[in-house]
């Protein structure tokens, strides 16, 4: 996901200096800046070096444990006056969390997770969900639509947990989908229908992500790919996030333990951090007898 965002950044971002690239594994920002055209990208070798030399910080990254460390490595320089830019998905109270932690150091924070797979981070098609005062929300809108984005829905002067609540939310949206079409693509094989009359129909009523999910079922994608879109271990802690949000709020989400059930089989199958979400595809089949892989 980073890549993309990046990668537009130094293209559509009108940036007057370099783009300050960290990653833990050095070689992965350097491979980065590579693809990128010369002089517009630094690379550096610890986390407190690039603060120093920022003044818009982003992170995205797993969890909300890898989120903590990453922030608490931030704060180690001088942060007064940046502007913290928070784009991963994690759970509203841990963002709340390092929203004080962060204010107190005296710097600006926006948390603004992103809708979008990889593909739309590429395009510059991603959609930001930015909580937090509407003057810092400002210094970010010049680098979200029409650079890293498409488009935004805002949480102005919100409190920041209230952008994950709705990470979370639009993110269950996603689980149910693919466990529908999973179940769906298996059944019209299992009854004899055939998995291409399920997905023609997908494609006419529904399109869009649905049509996109469907042909990493459909074309063996799930399985075939080398690194995850969205891996079942990041699904299934949006899972526990999301069922946990329902819980304070007294909403019982019937069909989300069932989408976990599946991200479960995908996981065991396949391991956790190299499963992809349309793998609930292949739990699905293996369920009825027939084998994970789309491949006979």
């Amino acid at each position: 996901m980073g890549r993309g965002m990046c990668k537009n950044l130094v293209e559509k971002g009108n940036l007057e200096k370099p783009l300050i690239l960290y990653n833990r594994t050095k070689k992965r920002a350097e491979d980065l800046a590579a693809t990128l055209p010369a002089g517009k990208t630094e690379v550096v070798d610890t986390i407190e070096e690039g603060v120093k030399k920022a003044d818009i910080i982003f992170t995205i990254v797993s969890n909300d444990a890898a989120v903590k460390e990453a922030i608490d490595s931030i704060l180690q320089s001088d942060v007064k006056g940046k502007l913290i830019v928070e784009c991963s998905t994690i759970h509203p109270d841990t963002t709340k969390q390092i929203a004080e932690t962060v204010l107190a150091k005296g710097a600006e924070f926006i948390a603004s997770p992103v809708f979008g797979a990889p593909a739309a981070a590429n395009a510059g098609a991603l959609i930001f969900v930015p909580a937090g005062p509407k003057s810092s929300i400002e210094k970010l809108r010049p680098y979200m639509k029409g650079v890293m984005g498409r488009s935004e829905i805002p949480f102005e002067d919100k409190p920041y947990e209230a952008a994950l609540k709705m990470k979370l939310i639009g993110n269950t949206f996603v689980l149910n989908m693919a466990t529908i079409l999973g179940e769906g693509l298996t059944l019209g094989e299992k009854c004899g229908v055939g998995v291409d009359p399920v997905r023609a129909f997908v494609d006419d009523i529904f399109g869009g992500v649905y049509s996109a999910y469907a042909q990493r079922m459909v074309e063996g994608v799930y399985w075939k790919m080398e690194e995850p879109l969205f891996s079942a271990d990041n699904a299934r802690k949006d899972v526990g996030h999301a069922l946990n949000l329902a819980k304070s709020a007294g909403v019982d989400l019937k069909l989300l333990p069932h989408s976990d059930e599946y991200l479960k089989i995908a996981a065991e199958h396949a391991g956790g951090d190299k499963a992809d979400l349309a793998g609930i595809y292949g739990a699905a089949r293996k369920l009825t007898g027939l084998k994970y892989e789309n491949d006979a």
